[in-house]
């Protein structure tokens, strides 16, 4: 289910997608640090194939049903002057994905499908299409709100599909801090920090678009220079042993099963082992992102 839009924004942004990875790669390889190698950028392409399969095929029930059903109950009719119904809509969708995207780092359940996002241990552009694959089978939840407040499904699907489009673009270390623009928008310094795994990094700027939603609920971290804090380290704080197309997805679904199949666990901790955060274990072998960032702070105060 797609409109002229769609088709436009992707006419739009291939071409943009192919010349700033071009120019990424000659840059990188120039300086003598290159951010790309063969093994992940086909990793990256691979889930981008298959999230946008599972999304496409998905795209008519969650807009064409799901959403319409909500649109035709919504509770006010939609604004009628277009420049604020756009403006408004961007702004709701951006602050709905700051939860979605926030649930998604918060609750295991959900963070064993985001995680594959963030197993690279690269950060180019092609990172950005590291997609979490099952993701376009619950997405949709978060924007039901909008369809309630008189938001048309193909507007909030299009109005996605633009700030992902931003979201891409984002995933770079060739651009430094954007000035003024870092107290509104989501920049590549906000979104480095985001896929840092160093204990101070993690779980934040967990925006899309707009960096405010970080600001107003205690999730912003700035990017820091080398000699305040220690290098941006890119991917997972406990790697993937063996990358496989099938580990590289289900991983984390099979450390959930391993976990709760361990002996003497009460209704509690299996509780906490799906929808607890990630890290947590009953027996404290492993650490929650709040625990490595006390237990850094405890280490630099020593």
């Amino acid at each position: 289910m797609g409109t002229a839009r769609d088709q436009l924004l992707i006419l739009i942004s291939t071409p943009l997608y192919i010349i700033i990875i071009g120019i990424e790669i000659l840059l990188s390889n120039m300086r003598g640090k290159p951010a790309y190698s063969l093994k992940d950028t086909i990793q990256n392409v691979y889930l981008m194939l298959l999230n946008g399969g599972l999304d496409l095929a998905f795209r008519a029930v969650y807009v064409g049903i799901i959403l319409t059903f909500f649109y035709d109950h919504r509770f006010t009719d939609s604004i009628r002057n277009p420049w604020i119904y756009w403006i408004v809509l961007l702004v709701f969708e951006d602050f709905m994905y700051y939860w979605l995207h926030r649930v998604d780092h918060e609750v295991r359940f959900f963070w064993a499908t985001h995680v594959t996002h963030h197993s690279s241990s690269k950060f180019n552009f092609t990172v950005g299409f590291r997609s979490s694959v099952m993701e376009p089978l619950y997405r949709f939840a978060y924007f039901i709100p909008l369809a309630l407040f008189g938001f048309q499904p193909i507007d909030i699907a299009f109005i996605y599909s633009a700030t992902q489009t931003w979201g891409i673009l984002v995933h770079t270390e060739r651009i430094n801090k954007l000035g003024w623009l870092e107290y509104i928008l989501v920049t590549p310094s906000h979104h480095r920090v985001h896929h840092g795994s160093n204990p101070k990094y993690l779980d934040k700027n967990l925006g899309m678009f707009l960096i405010i939603w970080d600001k107003l609920f205690g999730t912003f971290q700035p990017e820091l220079p080398a000699a305040a804090y220690q290098p941006i380290q890119y991917g997972l704080t406990k790697p993937i042993g063996k990358e496989t197309p099938v580990t590289i997805i289900f991983h984390e679904w099979d450390s959930i099963r391993k976990d709760l199949r361990k002996d003497g666990l009460s209704l509690k901790d299996r509780w906490n082992y799906l929808f607890g955060p990630p890290g947590w274990s009953h027996d404290g072998s492993r650490h929650t992102s709040e625990q490595l960032r006390k237990m850094e702070a405890e280490s630099d105060n020593t």
